[in-house]
This record gives structure tokens, sequence and C-alpha cells, in this order.
């Protein structure tokens, strides 16, 4: 629903500096909305010493190049010129996009004007996919909001920073790493800088519908009715507001009325045999309407359950086996960060191909129109946030970052049927304060969404000769217990025919990773490292080892795809990409491709 910048909404304009947006809780279903993108050119300036925000003793300065200056006598001085500076395509990485800029990590600057002209009783929101890493944005000049955290989105009431006429957004992006981070100073994918999202501007009522869920219940096997909860909440705590929740194909429909905290709840109910359940085999997903007072929207929505019964994984009340794969947000087709519907379609497309009915979108929420893709082709998704590594667990500002982040994805993707995990790690060492920050936050989770699975990827800390046992004191806050192991790789592959494990919890289980590198192309004996014929091996000496674990429910092997990373220096073979993609970095299918397709044809 794209509409002209002229029909965008300007409030009263704001003439103060301390004028500032407000931030909000983000938006569910961003696309419903009349929007318009800010998307294409902009202006930027790498600014390698923040001059541009701080003065020479590192004071924030008031004439930072937020303010746009134009010389107005011939003396002025003033050392910087957006409209003279070079474009760069927007949503996009900065690397892949300046050939200066491949390696660099400190602070760029993006200028981008655009025109509006009032519209009245309406709010505009400045909306950002996603920004990485951490970000500062001004409209006219006025402050906006400041942002920390590279992959989820995050959006602005601009409405009284707006004026008639020539509109500028300046957004400085910095994506420099520190320990206390989410993710932290070291990991093992590109750090690709730059608004590498969607920007909108997005036209709501001065009111708007903030959230809303619609979930399936769970119900004996041979239910006669099966119910569906849904719940909303506006944008202001406010009574007497009317909702109506609409879906055509059900005949269902309900009107509510707004309670002082500005919520709604009911359930609808509905006859079992004419409600169609969303699965990998039937991707169903019904129109939903939804309208607060004049205003009515819509959504694509598909109702399953999801649960677990002692090793088992429950779709719809059947056991599934997850066929995964491990996915990285990045372009099918060579490097830089994918953002488009072309991108999520190709790569879950080679997954389908793979024999997957899941994939595991790694270490951080992928763009919107990737988990959307997933779910209008039948793929069953694991989501994650980048608590990845050795985080500062005991810095309450990291752990308010990766609660914040855990938040956006959530919010922004919980009506999606076909995510089932919510991940909250991957490879943490264990210690006390490890769980405790961990502990929290699948607690917290579970108070935002009650409906999905809880799991991270654990690591195997008590191996003894052929024996790993997994030993986590997070077993009692997941559901799933998933881990990763790398026999074969970082361990001889003539180990894996000997390997027992125990995992001594009655719960389900996913591997999480396993796998190793070559370099598409290359061949040699099975035993040479970066062949083709060394991964082929693997995969075959693996997925036999796999098929003896108890409670196996699933796999997402490492990686889709190679991708890539500054710590993969080996000249001529790594080239800086991890090379444990089945398919290369271009798309070429490697051999152990065809073993992990086999072995799903038997699953």
């Amino acid at each position: 629903m794209k509409k002209l910048l002229t029909t965008m909404m300007l409030a009263a304009v704001g003439t103060m500096l301390t004028a500032s947006a407000d931030e909000l809780p983000l938006i569910q279903n961003v696309n419903a909305y009349e929007s318009c993108l800010l998307n294409g050119d902009w202006n930027y300036i790498v600014d390698v010493q923040e001059e541009g925000y701080y003065d020479y003793r590192m004071n924030p300065t008031a004439w930072g190049f937020f303010r746009n200056s134009k010389p107005q006598k011939p003396e002025d001085l003033i050392e910087y010129d957006f409209d003279k500076s070079p474009t760069m395509k927007i949503p996009s990485d900065w690397n892949t996009q300046d050939e200066r800029l491949f390696f660099y990590e400190g602070t760029v600057w993006f200028k981008k004007s655009f025109q509006a002209v009032p519209v009245q009783d309406y709010r505009t929101l400045l909306y950002f996919g996603a920004v990485n890493y951490d970000c500062h944005v001004w409209v006219n000049g006025k402050k906006a909001g400041h942002h920390i955290g590279g992959f989820t989105p995050f959006n602005y009431d601009i409405s009284n920073l707006l004026k008639q006429g020539e509109n500028t957004v300046i957004v400085k992006v910095d994506n420099k790493r520190h320990a206390e981070d989410v993710p932290t100073q070291i990991f093992d994918w590109w750090n690709y800088g730059g608004i590498t999202r969607d920007v909108k501007l997005v036209k709501v009522p001065q009111v708007y519908l903030e959230d809303y869920d619609l979930q399936l219940l769970k119900a004996a096997d041979k239910a006669k009715v099966r119910e569906i909860t849904f719940s909303a909440k506006l944008s202001a705590k406010e009574a007497g507001h009317k909702v109506v929740v609409n879906i055509p194909e059900l005949k269902l429909e309900k009107q509510l009325t707004t309670d002082a905290e500005g919520r709604v709840s009911t359930t609808l109910k509905v006859a079992a045999k004419k409600l169609q359940l969303w699965s990998p085999e039937n991707p169903k997903l019904y129109d939903v309407r939804i309208s607060l007072d004049t205003s009515m929207f819509a959504d694509e929505i598909g109702f399953r359950t999801i649960e677990t019964r002692d090793k088992q994984i429950l779709l719809n009340g059947k056991p599934i086996f997850l066929k995964g794969i491990s996915i990285h947000n990045e372009k099918p087709n060579g490097g830089g960060r994918a953002n488009t519907v072309e991108d999520a379609h190709t790569l879950l497309s080679w997954a389908k191909e793979l024999g997957c009915n899941f994939v595991r979108l790694a270490h951080y929420p992928h763009h919107e129109e990737m988990v959307r893709e997933a779910e209008r082709m039948g793929i069953l998704v694991w989501s994650e946030i980048p608590v990845y590594w050795t985080i500062a667990w005991t810095n309450p500002k990291t752990f308010d970052n990766a609660k914040q982040q855990l938040t956006d994805m959530i919010a922004r993707d919980h009506n999606r049927a076909n995510v089932i995990i919510w991940s909250i790690a991957n490879e943490t060492p264990h210690s006390a304060q490890r769980d405790d920050f961990l502990g929290r936050l699948a607690k917290y989770a579970r108070t935002l969404d009650d409906t999905r699975l809880i799991s991270m990827a654990m690591e195997v800390t008590g191996a003894s000769n052929y024996v790993n046992r997994l030993n986590d004191n997070m077993n009692q806050y997941v559901d799933v217990v998933s881990f990763n192991q790398y026999i074969g790789w970082y361990r001889d592959v003539n180990d894996a025919p000997k390997m027992k494990w125990e995992i001594p919890y009655n719960k389900p289980v996913i591997v999480s990773e396993f796998g190793g590198g070559a370099r598409y192309g290359y061949h040699g004996a099975k035993n040479q490292r970066w062949t083709e014929e060394f991964q082929e091996n693997l995969y075959k000496e693996n997925t036999a080892m796999l098929d003896k674990i108890e409670g196996l429910a699933g796999t997402t092997p490492w990686i889709l795809k190679d991708f890539r990373s500054p710590r993969r220096v080996l000249p001529g073979v790594q080239d800086y990409y991890n090379r444990k993609g089945l398919l290369s970095d271009k798309g070429e299918k490697k051999l152990a491709f065809y073993v992990l397709k086999k072995w799903y044809e038997t699953k």
C-alpha cells in the first residue's frame, strides 16, 4: 500500500532545536499501512574520526553534520557537504557498495531529502527495517532518536519534526565492535555496516493499532470445535475505541471495544472440519481484516499448533522431523546483506530443493520478507538473537540490549505461523553469570509469547573419548535441547562411527550445527581437507552417526551457502569466506548437498 510522499501527514511543526521525536514500541505489520519508501540514492560521508559528531576534545558538538549546514556568507567555514558527496543505494551495506569500505568499521553518515505535504488527523512514523549497528537519527536537524542493534526494526513518531515541502533525514551509522555489544566483539560472519533494510514513512491515525495477535489454541485430537485467540493493543491507553476482527473465509467476525488500557481480547470459535491448518505440505494463509474505528487493514495469517511431548516435536498434534539447514542473511549470489523478496526466494528455493521443511535463520533476525516468504513456501523457522559466544554476562546494558532485540524480534514475527522456535543464544560458555543472563531471557520470552518453543544452540562439553554427554544448566529453560557438534572437522571424521551421545533430558533434540568446509570445484581424496570429497564423506559419516541419537527431532547443518567472514583468511581456499556451505557463494552445489538431500528423503 504505497502512496506518494505528498499524502504523508504533517502535525504542528516543531521549531525549537530541543524538539525530538517519540520513540515508540514497534508497530505490528508495518506493510499494512499506507507508506512511502525512502529507499534509493542517499548521500554519504565517511567519517573515520567522527568529526561530524564530536569536537576535537571528544565532546558532542552542536555543529555536527546532522545540521546539514550551508555557507550563508563567503567567509563561512563548513567542511562538509552532503549534496556534493557520493550516493549509495539504500537499503544496502557499505562494504559491497564502495570498495574502499570493504573492511571498514566505523562511522558513515547518510542523508536523504524528501517532499511532504500536511494531511490532518494523522501521524507520521519513520521506520527502519535495520541499521547496523549504533545509529542516531535526525529529521530537519532535530534529534529523532538513537538505536542500538543491527538486525531488528525500530520506529519513531516524527510528526512534530516535519515541515511542508522539502525535508531531510540524516543518519549516523557506526558498526564498530565492542565487547559489551550484542553480538560481542568477535563473531564468525561479516560485519556489514549501513542502513541494510527498508526505510519508510508510515501514515497512521492519531491512535492506531500498535499490536495484535491471533493464535490457534491446542485441542484434543478429535475436537469438533477449534478456538483462535485474538488480542490487540492500541498506541494509547484509551477506552471506547471500536475494534473489529474478521476472517471472511471462516465466516468469523467479532466487534470489540477497548478497555481503559487500550486493549481488547476475545476467542473465536470455528468448526474443526472447516479450519485448514498451516503445515509445510499445506501452507494455508487466511485473509484477516482488522479495523479500528474508521481505519482497516489486512494481514495473511496461518493457524497451527506447536508443542513437545517427551522427545517429540508435534506440529498440529502430529510428530514431525525437522529437515533443516542454517542460513545467513547474505545475498545468494556473492556477498552483501540480503534484503529483498528475490534474495529470500532464491535462498529458500535452494533449501526446498535440498528437501528442507525447516530453516535456522542464524545468528540474528533476518529481514521480514525472509520470514514471510518462508511462510508462503511452507518452511518452518527457527529465529535467533545474536547472543553469540562470549557476551558481557554481568553488564546490565548488555542484558537490556539483548532483551530489546528479543522484544523486537518477537513483536515483528509473532503472527507468522511458520516461526516455531525462538532461540536466545549460540555456543555460549558455561558459567553462573551466563545461566542467569540466559535464564532471564528465556523467562522473558515466555511472557511475550507462550505459544512457541524456546531453544538455544548449546555446546557439548562433557566429551570423554568416544562418549559425548550434553550437560547444560539451560536445559531447564528450553523446550528443545539443541547443540552444535563438528565431528569430522574439529575432530577426526573417523571418530564418527565410534561416537555415542548421551542427552539426559526428556526433551526433543535438534543438532543445530554440523558440517565442514570445501571449496567448490576443488577435488581430491576424501581425507584431503577442503576438497568436495572430504566434505561429502564428512556428511555421510555424520548422518549415519546422527541416526543413532535417541530423540533426534531435527537438524540444521552448517550451512546452506558459503558466506563472508573476516576470520577465514586462507589464501586460495577461504579468501575471507567461510566455506562450510553446501553451495558456493555463487550458488553452485557441492557433492555434500546431494548426501544431505538423500538422507532427508529417508526422514
